[in-house]
């Protein structure tokens, strides 16, 4: 009987993608999945320590588990991702019935390191990060059908004050694009549809081998044959550039949708973050990608509670969102990570205070939200059908090119079908509509 495998994964489409790598040397090595805890043999736990409420799920994971490996005392337990790499061999002494803790450079070693374990039962830790490794050829097991998670570069050379990511990813490594193009072309023999290029900050691709930048890399994905729509995410303001602009507008499957994360809507709040840019230097990049994209949509991130955050930053954070008008907003409480400069700085908000003001920006983000939508009443988007709502069997969804999800009565459509959905019912989250026969 083979082996079988189970595999958490934590945080970002980044850690997606890294576990679809382990997945893949899992198989390889002739693991089968399980969705059981309690039938697996290998059980992983792929880590993020962005924020402290993703450590505290891990940790109390790691302790169900303990429970597991009592009544299988022979189950390969390990830990790899962002926490795997900021705490070492500590996660260990915290559990010794980890066996192993993998950082994050080392998802190439997985399927070694778990035979060797097998066969010795000794403990192993790895979190060393080399600055310039980008390990390639590896198997893959994709976790879904339509659309595949497609990792251009690793690391960040950012620094903003309150993320881990450059200490725990390390500085920025790109892929070569002939290697990109072939795993996009791999996906789509494959019956992909769909391509999300992943990096912290894509704008930054190629920077360190010069082969292409991001703009002449999606170039080179737009082109690839069976892809019917290729996204990127993240775009770190700072990098983004008239050229990528105008490859997004004259590209065919580029999907007309910027992640542009500004963070923060005050300047004095942006410098303490390092952030690098000013709110009228955003205001511009985001002032041209509306000029040459039109009906594209624009979302961002929002941390709420910085170190030094007063209420006057505040009320210039609410000021420019409501000039901005964001299709949607990702809002965060600002966590403190040990290690960050942020995590020393003073004047910390208390908790009260950030849960407060979040509520206010969510507010004032959801109304714009609404209204946009609402703008989109008895207009028709093209749809890719992902399946039956989470829900109602009888709903199906999709999302549009501009990634905004689609509700409609289900017919004779199939997931992957592109279908003209007319919306008849915008909401602030999600459109509704019909398929126009």
């Amino acid at each position: 009987m083979r082996g079988r495998y189970k595999i958490l994964v934590y945080g970002c489409q980044m850690n997606i993608a890294d576990a679809e790598r382990m997945e893949g040397q899992l198989q390889a090595a002739g693991y089968v999945r399980t969705e059981e805890t309690a039938d697996a043999d290998v059980i992983l736990i792929n880590t993020c320590c962005v924020r402290e409420t993703a450590e505290d799920k891990v940790y109390g994971k790691i302790g169900e588990i303990k429970k597991v490996k009592e009544r299988h005392p022979q189950l390969i337990f390990g830990i790899t991702g962002c926490m795997a790499q900021k705490e070492g061999e500590n996660l260990m002494r915290r559990a010794p019935h980890i066996d192993f803790v993998l950082g994050t450079g080392k998802v190439q070693e997985l399927g070694r390191i778990v035979a060797e374990i097998a066969a010795k039962r000794t403990p192993v830790v790895d979190v060393a990060l080399d600055a310039r490794a980008v390990e390639e050829h590896l198997p893959i097991a994709r976790s879904g059908t339509l659309s595949a998670w497609v990792p251009i570069m690793y690391g960040c050379n950012n620094y903003c004050t309150y993320c881990i990511v450059p200490y725990v990813r390390g500085r920025e490594r790109s892929r070569m694009p002939e290697e990109v193009v072939a795993e996009v072309r791999r996906a789509a023999a494959d019956g992909y549809r769909e391509v999300t290029l992943l990096g912290q900050n894509v704008n930054s691709y190629g920077k360190d081998h010069g082969q292409a930048d991001f703009a002449d890399l999606l170039r080179m994905v737009d082109a690839v044959e069976g892809i019917r729509r290729v996204r990127f995410m993240t775009s770190h303001p700072k990098d983004i550039s008239d050229k990528l602009i105008d490859t997004i507008k004259n590209g065919t499957h580029i999907c007309e949708h910027i992640h542009l994360p500004v963070q923060y809507g005050s300047n004095r709040i942006l410098k303490a973050m390092n952030r690098v840019y000013t709110v009228e230097q955003y205001r511009e990049r985001a002032r041209r990608v509306r000029e040459a994209l039109p009906g594209a949509s624009l979302t961002t991130d929002l941390i709420v509670g910085f170190p030094g955050e007063t209420e006057e930053d505040f009320a210039e954070t609410l000021d420019f969102l409501r000039e901005m008008r964001y299709d949607a907003a990702y809002t965060f409480l600002y966590s403190k990570r040990s290690g960050t400069p942020a995590a020393a700085m003073a004047a910390q908000v208390p908790d009260e205070v950030k849960h407060a003001r979040l509520e206010r920006l969510m507010a004032v983000q959801n109304e714009i939200s609404r209204a946009i939508n609402e703008g989109l009443r008895s207009a028709q988007a093209e749809v890719m059908v992902e399946g039956a709502s989470k829900n109602d069997p009888a709903v199906w969804s999709g999302r549009t090119r501009t990634n905004k999800i689609v509700l409609f009565p289900h017919g004779a459509e199939r997931v992957g079908d592109f279908v003209q959905v007319k919306i008849t019912q915008p909401q602030t989250w999600v459109l509704k509509g019909e398929v126009v026969r």
